[in-house]
C-alpha cells in the first residue's frame, strides 16, 4: 500500500479505514484457509522398542563431555548409559534394549545419542528372560 501525504489529506481519513479493509480482508481469507487445512495433532513420536536397534554416541556433540547433562543417562531404564567427565557417555550395548528414549530426551542439535541398527540382530539372552518369582522354583 502506498498513499502519498498528498492524497492522505486529501482524502483523509476514510482512505486509511479504507486501506484497512482491503488488508483486514486478505488476513481473513489467509486465515481461512490456515484454518481449513487438516493438522496433526501428535507431532512427535513417541520412541518405541527395538531390539534390533542399538545406541550409539556421538561425542563431538555431546554436553555431558563438559558441563553437567544427564538427560539421557537418567531416562535410560536399562541404565545402558554411562558419563564419563572429559569423554562424554559410554553406552553398554548388552543392556540397551533399543527403546530409543536417549536419543528423545537429548538436548542438542544434532543429537549426541543415535539410533542404529545392531551389527548381528540380538535375540533375548538369559539374563532379559524371566527368573522364577521364588528361590527355588523352575521356570517350567
Amino acid at each position: 500500500m502506498t498513499l502519498s501525504r498528498k492524497d492522505f489529506f486529501k482524502q483523509g481519513f476514510f482512505s486509511i479505514g479504507e486501506a484497512l479493509l482491503k488488508v483486514g480482508g486478505t488476513v481473513q481469507e489467509a486465515e481461512d484457509s490456515i484454518l481449513s487445512t487438516p493438522v496433526d495433532n501428535n507431532p512427535i513420536k513417541e520412541p518405541v522398542p527395538d531390539i534390533n536397534m542399538v545406541a550409539k554416541a556421538d561425542n563431538q556433540h555431546c554436553l555431558a563431555k563438559n558441563c553437567g547433562c544427564f538427560c539421557c543417562s537418567e531416562r535410560c531404564e536399562t541404565q545402558a548409559i554411562i558419563i564419563v567427565m572429559g569423554e562424554g557417555i559410554r553406552i553398554i550395548e548388552d543392556l540397551c534394549t533399543g527403546c530409543g528414549t536417549c536419543e528423545y530426551v537429548c538436548p542438542v542439535t544434532p543429537k549426541a545419542v543415535r539410533m542404529q541398527a545392531r551389527a548381528t540382530t540380538q535375540t533375548p539372552s538369559a539374563d532379559q528372560a524371566e527368573l522364577p518369582s521364588k528361590k527355588g522354583e523352575s521356570p517350567c
